[in-house]
């Protein structure tokens, strides 16, 4: 998996208070990606390979993976957005049943709660004035 991963296994362990999963690279990824996606209008300083130069921003960052990392254990979710929203889900020959919310409109991003609170703190999500 390509891309910045803003957390590492030892963060996602201490965010948690618990170890680390087996997959936590794998999550940690998926979960990068999700802020990214987040911070698609965010202006902030970085070095050559994207990453934060403010230890306070990338603290910031980190923080929200864990955030979002969390937040998916805590639904089942496992970074697909198919958790949470069926009943029942099968793959072969696909089978679902019992929406359980509205349809996502295309591109929405189910940002975890403690996920966003870390951004907007840190002046990354948009509504905030400097």
């Amino acid at each position: 998996m390509a891309g910045r991963v803003y957390a590492t296994p030892e963060q996602l362990a201490e965010w948690t208070g618990r170890p680390a999963p087996a997959d936590a690279a794998r999550l940690l990824a998926r979960a990068s990606q999700d802020i990214d996606d987040a911070l698609l209008t965010a202006v902030y300083c970085t070095d050559a390979d994207g990453i934060s130069t403010d230890p306070d921003v990338r603290q910031a960052l980190a923080d929200a993976v864990c955030g979002q990392v969390e937040y998916q254990d805590a639904t089942g979710d496992d970074g697909t957005g198919a958790a949470g929203r069926w009943g029942s889900v099968s793959v072969g020959p696909v089978a679902l049943s019992d929406r359980r919310d509205a349809q996502a409109a295309p591109g929405d991003l189910d940002l975890a709660p403690r996920a966003a609170r870390a951004l907007r703190r840190a002046g990354l999500l948009p509504g905030v004035i400097w």
